[in-house]
């Protein structure tokens, strides 16, 4: 059965942002959705705990991701490590190997990342890639390397920031689209 998953990055909520707005719109359609809260802080947040959250989930070639942040490269590493095939995936401002944006975060973010990352290919076969270009935490160069590197399709979003509720996202209209 076709299902959704959306994921949240560092720090954050699954209430946060243009989640919850996401998830009903997928449930007006009769959509399964599911968006987990991860662990989040300095001694919770890492690949293993994020990947125990997952593992109780039926993620399969029917499932679509939405990641955003941090967890598109978490869901590349994780998908890449366990050998599971989905359906689609849309990543909003993903990165990979970027440190710079303060202790806290490069502690957190670090375990996420994986040089083999382009191998996600081998795993999905339709990846969008949305990020803006003027993401106050990520330079722009960075998410659109990550984005070129194994998108089919990529957009950016002039003046989108991170494309977060900080940036006046509390709806994504275009992510309705590419679904």
């Amino acid at each position: 059965m076709e299902n959704y998953l959306i994921i949240h990055g560092s720090f954050g909520s699954s209430e946060g942002n243009w989640f919850p707005w996401l998830k009903e719109q997928l449930e007006k359609d009769n959509k399964k959705v599911l968006v987990p809260q991860m662990p989040v802080g300095i001694d919770k947040q890492n690949f293993d705990s994020w990947s125990e959250v997952l593992n109780k989930i039926d993620i399969n070639e029917f499932t679509t991701i939405i990641a955003h942040s941090i967890a598109p490269i978490f869901i590349c590493k994780y998908l890449i490590t366990n050998k599971i095939k989905v359906k689609k995936l849309i990543f909003v401002c993903g990165f990979n190997n970027y440190f710079g944006i303060n202790k806290d975060f490069d502690t957190v973010n670090g375990p996420m990342y994986i040089d083999n990352y382009t191998d996600i290919k081998k795993y999905c076969d339709n990846i969008i890639c949305y990020y803006s270009d003027n993401d106050p935490y990520v330079k722009y160069e960075v998410e659109k390397e990550f984005a070129s590197s194994i998108s089919n399709k990529e957009y950016v979003i002039k003046g989108g920031g991170h494309i977060n509720s900080e940036s006046g996202y509390t709806s994504f209209e275009a992510i309705l689209k590419s679904l």
